[in-house]
């Protein structure tokens, strides 16, 4: 499933090539997860302006409103000028004068949304709820984080998947920031140390930065806008780790399921 360090990735794999770019067909294939919104005609004419990124969505605002983009638990995005024919599980094409983005989505979770804007009742429903940005140091702040950790009972792993304190730390870099930050998963928030909470709250930034910075992670089939395949998975210290040797301390990593999804752990680091 693509996380936020691979929607970032993919947002800048291809926000440059197609800002100023004017659509000139959009074709959309199977339903996806919601609809568009508009007659796809109607966003013939546009322009592109820029592609921006909130939690998991990205934003391509256009001169006559705003695209909303998400990639659901399979999709991904390319952008070029020589794709080949639509295949069946290519889902939205926008064809511009500077090349064409498809969403090629096999399981269809995926979604594109026509707004008028972020102030579109449709946007503000799916962004109002969105916690602290952690790869922007002017909206993530220690503070503001620190205070959500109090208020909540709520074992650490799942609180950070809900994306109401921070967005973007999904079950691959929960694993990953937990075991940076010697913090159990079943810890709850409330119990965490001002200690360990620095640490998590560091840890947060710096690994998805990390994952940005090696293209994502490419477990099966994720490729940004290019076609690149991401590389974080080769810096994973617990996730998909089951049984083998901590790289801290030797013992065995251990695999927990915590509301159905996989938890990757040191139970001699992380202790509660």
């Amino acid at each position: 499933m693509p996380e936020l360090p691979e929607v970032e990735v993919t947002r800048r794999s291809f926000a440059l090539q197609i800002e100023g770019a004017h659509i000139l067909a959009v074709t959309m294939g199977k339903p996806l997860r919601w609809a568009l919104g508009c007659v796809p005609d109607k966003l013939v004419g546009s322009q592109v302006q820029q592609v921006r990124r909130r939690g998991k969505y990205l934003l391509i605002d256009l001169d006559r409103g705003m695209l909303m983009v998400h990639l659901g638990m399979s999709g991904s995005l390319r952008f070029a000028s020589d794709l080949p024919a639509l295949g069946v599980h290519d889902h939205f094409d926008m064809r511009t004068d500077r090349g064409t983005l498809r969403l090629h989505d096999p399981r269809r979770f995926g979604a594109v949304i026509a707004t008028s804007g972020e102030n579109d009742p449709v946007a503000r429903k799916l962004l109002d709820g969105l916690g602290m940005e952690p790869l922007d140091a002017s909206h993530f702040k220690w503070e503001a984080f620190h205070a959500g950790l109090q208020a909540s009972r709520s074992p650490i792993k799942p609180l950070l998947l809900s994306g109401k304190l921070v967005v973007g730390v999904g079950n691959i870099y929960a694993s990953e920031v937990l075991f940076a930050s010697r913090i159990a998963p079943t810890a709850a928030a409330n119990s965490i140390s001002t200690l360990k909470a620095k640490r998590l709250y560091q840890s947060i930034r710096e690994i998805l930065a990390l994952a940005v910075e090696r293209g994502g992670t490419t477990l099966r089939d994720f490729s940004s806008a290019d076609g690149m395949p991401g590389h974080f998975q080769l810096q994973a210290q617990v996730y998909g780790r089951n049984g083998l040797p901590c790289m801290r301390c030797g013992n065995a990593i251990a695999l927990l399921r915590q509301g159905q999804r996989s938890t990757y752990y040191c139970p001699h680091c992380q202790k509660t």
